[in-house]
């Protein structure tokens, strides 16, 4: 028989726990150091309602990768969030250690996402930048008029 409550068992996680993130978003808890006792990665599923927005974060020491398994999001990044790079389903977004981003979604589906990070804890080097909001709510405009002038 096998022992499932040895510390280097594999485990199964079902994606079903849904939270709410620091950030403003939700997501569905996967592996984590609370989850499986994970020491160097977490890695779960996360939801951008349609029209919506994270708040402008980073994540101190610790990279993040993200899998879009649908719709299609802007990410604004850098300093002052003057930098945007568009992903869609079936892209991998990486973001660094340190870089104040902000995903966004200003489709009509919502982007669903497996974000996988170096940090085991979730959300505890998650560092949220509220002196950044302004310039945020700046760029989110910024991008709308762009996307609108190359529609048309």
């Amino acid at each position: 028989m096998i022992d499932l409550t040895l510390p280097k068992s594999c485990k199964l996680i079902r994606a079903t726990v849904q939270q709410d993130g620091k950030q403003g978003l939700h997501y569905f808890q996967g592996v984590s150091a609370n989850t499986v006792g994970a020491r160097h990665l977490c890695m779960h599923v996360i939801t951008v309602p349609p029209g919506s927005r994270a708040k402008v974060h980073k994540h101190e020491t610790h990279e993040t990768s993200i899998y879009v398994l649908s719709g299609e999001a802007y990410t604004l990044f850098g300093d002052q969030l003057e930098h945007a790079i568009k992903s869609a389903a079936g892209d991998m977004l990486y973001i660094p250690a340190d870089v104040p981003h902000l995903p966004i979604n200003l489709g009509t589906e919502p982007v669903i996402g497996i974000v996988a990070r170096t940090d085991p804890n979730e959300q505890e080097s998650l560092v949220l930048l509220p002196e950044l909001e302004a310039a945020a709510n700046e760029a989110i405009e910024n991008l709308k008029h762009a996307i609108q002038r190359r529609d048309q």
